[in-house]
């Protein structure tokens, strides 16, 4: 068997580069195709009573992936997925709105659309009221309010965390 040279060294090297560039290429283009899911568990969850969200608070809660946000004691249960391509919308306290970091789209504490590209405001579950207790249904996904629309519109309270908005 021969000792391996320079050549067939950067040979192989090159086939091995050119194989995992390939491979990341594809799956790449697999994730950036399939088709998103809701982030939602598709179930009902009991949050607490309303007295547990102060007005102008946004609470996250994992277990649903969505935000509860408290907008002049009107309650919204918010999902964390941007209407743009589904990238996670975290809230920034300094600003008092949803950012999402992905494409810069901005929403005021109500999920109201604000800028950058998302087609509209953030899509909202439904929420009601039982015994007392603010429930939320994560498998009855509401499309979010329409470019334009300021129902609930609340004005920043600082500056954002991702320079815009």
């Amino acid at each position: 068997m021969s000792e391996p040279n320079r050549r067939k060294v950067l040979e192989t090297g090159w086939k091995l580069g050119g194989a995992l560039l390939f491979g990341a290429a594809g799956y790449t283009a697999y994730e950036a195709l399939s088709p998103l899911s809701t982030g939602a568990a598709g179930g009902t969850i009991t949050i607490g009573t309303p007295a547990n969200f102060a007005s102008g608070t946004s609470t996250y809660f994992a277990e649903g992936r969505f935000y509860v946000v408290n907008v002049k004691d009107q309650f919204f249960a918010l999902s964390q997925k941007c209407p743009h391509l589904g990238c996670k919308v975290p809230f920034c306290d300094s600003s008092g709105r949803f950012e999402c970091p992905c494409h810069g789209s901005v929403f005021d504490l109500a999920g109201e659309y604000i800028a950058g590209p998302s087609p509209r405001g953030m899509d909202r579950f439904f929420m009601n009221v039982k015994d007392g207790n603010l429930v939320v249904d994560t498998g009855a996904l509401v499309t979010g309010p329409d470019r334009g629309t300021k129902t609930n519109f609340t004005p920043p309270t600082g500056p954002g965390c991702i320079g815009k908005g």
